[in-house]
This record gives C-alpha cells, sequence and structure tokens, in this order.
C-alpha cells in the first residue's frame, strides 16, 4: 500500500448497526463499547468526513441523517457512561433510525463527501451481518469504497466448546466475508492477528493486519467519579477485603473455578475469608455457576453478583478491590485487565498469550486450571497465609501499554489514512 496524497482526508461512513440494535441496554458489551467510542471520536475530530449508516434487521443498507444519529450517539453516550435513566430516549432514537433505513429519506452527507478528495472508508467496528456478505458488497460499491472492519476473536473457531454450536459455522463465514471484502483489518492485538492471517495466506491475500489496543474508558482514571445513591451503596466503602470478577457469565470466562475455589476459601477461614464481587450480566450454557450464585449454602453473603452496573460503579468497585480476578480461557483482548492496570489495581489472570501482551509484567499469570496457586494468590492478597510466594508485581505501566480511547481510535485512523 502506498499513502494516500497528503490534503486528501479519507470520508468514512461508519456503519453503528451494533449500537442501534442495542439501544435498550443499560450497560454495553465490550464490542457495543468499541463501535460507540469509534462514533465519538469521530464526531468530534472528522464531522465533516463522516456518515453514519446501519443494515436493519430485514437486511437493508441505508445511511442515515446524521443530526439523529448524532443525537443518538449522545443520548446512549450518557445512558452507558453514567447509567443515567434517560426515560427511554436513546431506545426511542435507536428504534427510529432502524425505522428509517427500512424507509429512508435523502441525506446530506453526499455534499460533505464530494468536497473531501480522500477515498470513502466503510469501518465496521462490529461483528454485525458480516454473516451477509452481500450487504458489505453494497455497502462498499455505494461508494466505491475500501473495506475496514474490525476482527475482535476467533474464539468459535479456535475454541467452539465455548460457542454456541451454529457459531462455528456463522464465525466461519464472517472471517470469509472479512477476507473477500476486506483492504485492512482491525485487530485488538497481535495474539487475534496471528490467529487471522492465516485465513488469509490460504486465499493468497495480502492485506494488511492491523493490531491497535482497545481503549480504556475514560472514567476509568477519573478521581471522584460521580454516583447516584443507589450506586453509592453497590460501591460503598467495603471494610472487609473483596476481588472482582468482571465479564459475562459464560462457560469461556471460567467462574467456575472462582466459586469452587470461594468454597474451599469459606471452609478454611470462614467469615474471615475475602468477598468475591461478579459484575456481568448471564451467558450461556452457564447452568452450574448459575445453580451455585442461586443455591450454594457456603457462598451466600460472601459472593455478589451484579448484572447491570454503570461503569461509574465498575470503576469504583475495581478501585477498592485486592484484585481484578480474570480467569479465563481465551479472550481476543481483555478489558477489564486494561481497565484495571489504567485504575492501579492488581491483576491475577490466566496464563495465556494475549494477557502477557496487555499486562507485561504488571499483571501475576497463573494456569487457569491450578485452583490451588489461585487461593495461595488469593489468601496472601487478603493476609490471611504466611504463604512465602512472590509479591504480586507492581503496577507501574509503560508508556502507551494502556491506551484511553480518543488515542486507540486515532492510532487506528493514523493506520487508515496510510490506504490509498
Amino acid at each position: 500500500m502506498t499513502r494516500a496524497p497528503s490534503g486528501h482526508r479519507p470520508f468514512y461512513t461508519l456503519d453503528i448497526s451494533r449500537i442501534l440494535t442495542r439501544a435498550s441496554a443499560r450497560v454495553p458489551t465490550g464490542i457495543d463499547r468499541v463501535e460507540l467510542e469509534y462514533a465519538r471520536y469521530l464526531r468530534q475530530h472528522a464531522p465533516d468526513h463522516l456518515e453514519f449508516a446501519a443494515v436493519h434487521p430485514l437486511g437493508r443498507f441505508a445511511v442515515l441523517p446524521y443530526d439523529r444519529a448524532s443525537a443518538f450517539i449522545e443520548a446512549i453516550s450518557t445512558v452507558w457512561n453514567n447509567g443515567a435513566d434517560d426515560g427511554g430516549q436513546a431506545a426511542r432514537l435507536g428504534r427510529a433510525l432502524l425505522h428509517g433505513v427500512l424507509f429512508p429519506r435523502p441525506v446530506r452527507s453526499t455534499a460533505r463527501h464530494a468536497h473531501t478528495g480522500g477515498r470513502n472508508i466503510y469501518l465496521l467496528m462490529s461483528h454485525h451481518h458480516l454473516t451477509r456478505p452481500e450487504l458489505v458488497a453494497a455497502a462498499i460499491r455505494r461508494r466505491n469504497g475500501l473495506f475496514v472492519p474490525m476482527i475482535h476473536d476467533l474464539i468459535p473457531l479456535e475454541f467452539p466448546e465455548y460457542s454456541r454450536e451454529r457459531e462455528y459455522a456463522r464465525h466461519l463465514r464472517r472471517i470469509q466475508t472479512v477476507v473477500q471484502y476486506s483492504d485492512a483489518v482491525l485487530v485488538p492485538s497481535q495474539a487475534t492477528g496471528q490467529s487471522l492471517l492465516p485465513y488469509f495466506e490460504r486465499a493468497q491475500r495480502n492485506v494488511p493486519i492491523w493490531p491497535v489496543p482497545l481503549g480504556v474508558h475514560l472514567c476509568a482514571t477519573s478521581e471522584t467519579p460521580m454516583l447516584s445513591g443507589d450506586e453509592a451503596d453497590t460501591a460503598a466503602r467495603r471494610s472487609h477485603p473483596y476481588f472482582v470478577c468482571l465479564g459475562t457469565i459464560e462457560a469461556r470466562k471460567n467462574h467456575l473455578l472462582l466459586l469452587n475455589l470461594w468454597r474451599r476459601l469459606v471452609d478454611i477461614h470462614g467469615k474471615a475469608a475475602p468477598h468475591l464481587i461478579i459484575v456481568g450480566k448471564r451467558g450461556w450454557e452457564n447452568e452450574q455457576v448459575i445453580d451455585m450464585l442461586e443455591r450454594a449454602p457456603a457462598l451466600k453473603g460472601m459472593v455478589e453478583e451484579h448484572n447491570s452496573l454503570p461503569d461509574t460503579t465498575v470503576v469504583t468497585l475495581l478501585r477498592g478491590a485486592r484484585a481484578l480476578l480474570f480467569p479465563s480461557f481465551s479472550e481476543g483482548f481483555g478489558l477489564p485487565l486494561a481497565e484495571a492496570l489504567a485504575l492501579g489495581t492488581p491483576v491475577l489472570c490466566s496464563d495465556i498469550p494475549v494477557f502477557h501482551e496487555i499486562g507485561r509484567n504488571c499483571a501475576t499469570y497463573l494456569d487457569p486450571l491450578d485452583g490451588p496457586a489461585w487461593v495461595r494468590a488469593i489468601e496472601t492478597m487478603s493476609g490471611l497465609t504466611t504463604h512465602t510466594d512472590p509479591p504480586l508485581p507492581p503496577v507501574h505501566l509503560a508508556k502507551d501499554q494502556i491506551l484511553a480511547w480518543p488515542q486507540s481510535v486515532a492510532r487506528a485512523l493514523d493506520h487508515i489514512r496510510t490506504l490509498s
């Protein structure tokens, strides 16, 4: 690839299908956050070189009215960032925009695009409708653009046992669409890029794959996040030591390990055992975990589950935790790890390549199946043992080890501007 001529800024078509379909959600998933932060950054820094687009579930692609899409982004940001009750405004705006995809009106972005002089870039930051290659092709043809998607992980292909049965075929279709149509690909980690590369090699396509670490939301660096009364109760100062596990409750996240070892900690230490706070929505095939959360007598009062905490509350909980616990078997990136390190919170996490990539020498890495090692580390951090294990490494981050979202998006756009 050669660098685009100076002075010719790209014109971006950012697909926000994912967050439109999630407009009624009270808290975002990791992928929701990615799409939202790209929308927020481009809206602030390139409004005259930007249009928003979406695909309706019935299969129609359309450009969205810019002002209405911008209002939706502002509304959903308020809900997801602060947990604010907006009276359903974000959901109403999202539904109206999706309805407009089926019955589109002329929009004014064409005039803006005509004066940029740069190439059109179609950005798809979620995996939304990658199983529909005809829709991707139509979006590209519309302005003879270049297609730059983000692939977050290849977990359904590498670890199909942790995904729904149909996800192997669906994710393979997504990757095939990307291999066929993309002009470059963003990935959140080098580990994900290495997993993706063989698919391009087999297709004999030489396409740039750019690892760009995901950003940490700015409220994670706020010294005094503002909390409502209910949030303050949830995140109140706790005199008893506690640990936090953050992420969707599903088999891949390995919550079962934590619950079993917490029962062991209670057996050994009784009420002196630390508390465990699990933050995340309930996923799929987690029956045994849910049974333990709801019915295990030893865990009552020792383990808490919260399914819809806003970012501000999560930040406060992480600040006060002895450590973040992250025993996943596989991840495409691992935002909770980056968020905890940004706050200076110690991390106990799985010994997997992507976590080393993020945490470097600032986290403690443990085999996700080695329960006794996790117990020893938790006991040590809770002051419950005289184990002679080495102390946890201090959190001294290297420059640019953890990026804020504006840094992450800016780095991605620097790569994209090299396309011609």
